[in-house]
């Protein structure tokens, strides 16, 4: 330690260093250790303040004041407590080496972890690269199939378009030389041939356009399935949306109800009547007041991603609307269409019940909708009694079903004192 203090220190200043070995040397010759400041004394004692050995011209000097005692009598203390350290420090360094281990082991593990990782990595390329080629090579085949599909289609349209061309021609060149150089009696003993051809030719339906489109995509972001366990993206699409053969599906095509939600499906189709089975169509809806102006409903339309559109609304006002759905700019099937939009669903004011006599608690005086009395002075429907209908129904009205539509007009002032007085017989 006087090593590592500077040597400038008061403290420090007189002591003399003397190697390890030195003092092992000299302790296993059995010579006393003498004091650095008196050379000719032993060193016998130790200062507890200073926390050092001292000899006795020490003590008489500058350790006059601290207390000393002789170095046999306080070993056994001084020596337990670096006993106590040095079992500390063995426990540190057996600790120390364990952690060692196992920082060598991790360190191996780690080593031997990545190798097998990479191995992992290597071949889960390879698959990936594999099945994205055979991926590729399968879009390539389907782009191929498709091009001779739609090539075979023109061809076969073009061989009919000629052949039917050059039947006119035929007709029309023979019709005209008969013309200019028949004679009249010519002219009209062949009258009706030609009439005949060249009607039936004109009669033959063709179209006006070519059978099939260029419309060829390519989507690398739709997802294409499995591909040799993997999952792989990117499709051909040549489905092209036909508004014509769209369908429209759901309630809320024909009825709804002011303020409640409604609504329908809008299913897109291509040109075969095939389902899409593909969002992003430009879907257009408008549901416009027939009868009033500036009275329109804003509809939501949900993209299901599968060709399927949700289109919800909720409307204001009661009465007949106009819905307009419109795919591309062209109105689907069925478009336009009417809705008409009923009153606000009017609630029961009285109560389900099975009898007036069971819900009044027998009173005479309470009557029901139904129109059953009961002997005795009831003016009330009764169990079996003429006029029950035989089951549970509404007193304010008579109808049997309890989620439907009361058939009254606005609660009276009478019917809220009563429930089961609604209806006066």
């Amino acid at each position: 330690w006087c090593l590592l203090l500077p040597r400038r220190q008061k403290k420090t200043a007189s002591h003399a260093v003397t190697e390890l070995e030195n003092t092992k040397d000299c302790s296993q010759a059995g010579k006393p250790l003498l004091c650095p400041s008196h050379p000719t004394e032993e060193l016998q004692l130790f200062c507890e303040q200073c926390d050092q050995p001292v000899c006795r011209d020490c003590v008489l000097g500058r350790h006059r004041q601290h207390p000393c005692d002789f170095a046999g009598n306080v070993i056994h203390r001084h020596g337990d407590a670096l006993r106590e350290l040095l079992r500390s420090s063995q426990q540190h360094m057996d600790t120390l080496e364990d952690v060692l281990s196992q920082v060598e082991e991790m360190g191996s593990a780690i080593r031997s972890r990545a190798e097998a990782v990479a191995a992992e990595i290597c071949l889960f390329a390879k698959g990936y690269v594999k099945a994205i080629e055979e991926h590729r090579d399968r879009l390539l085949k389907q782009l191929e199939d498709l091009k001779v599909q739609k090539e075979n289609l023109l061809h076969l349209q073009k061989a009919q378009l000629q052949q039917l061309l050059l039947d006119m021609r035929t007709g029309v060149e023979f019709t005209e030389h008969l013309l200019m150089s028949g004679s009249d009696v010519e002219i009209l003993i062949t009258k009706g041939v030609v009439s005949s051809r060249l009607t039936k030719l004109n009669s033959i339906a063709y179209s006006t356009q070519p059978s099939v489109d260029d419309r060829i995509q390519f989507s690398p972001h739709e997802r294409a399935g499995q591909c040799c366990g993997y999952e792989v993206f990117g499709a051909i699409l040549n489905k092209v949306v036909d508004p014509a053969r769209c369908t429209l599906h759901g309630e809320g095509l024909r009825n709804a109800r002011q303020n409640q939600l409604s609504g329908f499906t809008l299913l897109c189709k291509d040109t075969t009547g095939e389902h899409m089975g593909r969002g992003g169509e430009a879907v257009w809806i408008t549901i416009t007041h027939t009868g009033k102006t500036d009275c329109a409903v804003k509809p939501t339309v949900c993209d299901n991603g599968d060709g399927t559109y949700c289109i919800s609304y909720i409307p204001e006002e009661p009465g007949l609307y106009a819905v307009c759905v419109c795919v591309k700019g062209q109105h689907v099937q069925g478009s336009p269409f009417t809705v008409m939009v009923k009153h606000k669903l009017r609630e029961h004011q009285g109560v389900f019940h099975c009898c007036t006599f069971c819900s009044s608690g027998g009173q005479k005086d309470a009557r029901c909708a139904c129109g059953g009395t009961m002997p005795g002075g009831y003016q009330g429907c009764g169990h079996g009694h003429k006029g029950h209908p035989g089951c549970h129904h509404w007193s304010c009205c008579g109808q049997v079903k309890e989620s439907s539509e009361c058939l009254c007009g606005p609660p009276s002032d009478a019917s809220q004192r009563s429930l089961l007085r609604t209806v006066a017989l």
